[in-house]
């Protein structure tokens, strides 16, 4: 059965870090670009960061760059977000997306995982 899960998600203070792990089964993500995408409460989906196939090229929303990591283990079959410096405004829903290359949504998504910025 092919499936693309996310875990990682929780409830973490403004500051924090939290590691997001994209893991595929029943298929290779190694031949894919792989992006990370983010809706919060009552905001429009937004792209938060993206890995190509390769991994030599990553791309990241303006709010996340030096704050954000993405990074891919091909061996793993897995894409990871490492975010650190956790804001309020971080809190949403995260979705890994093999996407049709950087810069697209389009693609197979995951489930997401819950990310919560609180005090």
């Amino acid at each position: 059965q092919e499936q693309l899960v996310e875990s990682g998600g929780g409830l973490v203070q403004p500051g924090g870090s939290l590691r997001l792990s994209c893991a595929a089964s029943g298929f290779s993500l190694a031949d894919r670009d792989v992006g990370w995408f983010r809706q919060g409460p009552g905001k429009e989906r937004e792209g938060v960061s993206c890995i190509t196939k390769s991994g030599v090229s990553t791309y990241y929303l303006d709010s996340a760059k030096g704050r954000f990591t993405i990074s891919r283990d091909n061996d793993k079959n897995a894409v990871y977000l490492q975010m650190t410096s956790l804001r309020p405004e971080d809190t949403a829903v995260y979705y890994c997306v093999l996407v049709w290359g950087c810069g697209s949504d389009s693609g197979y998504w995951g489930q997401g995982t819950q990310v919560t910025v609180s005090s």
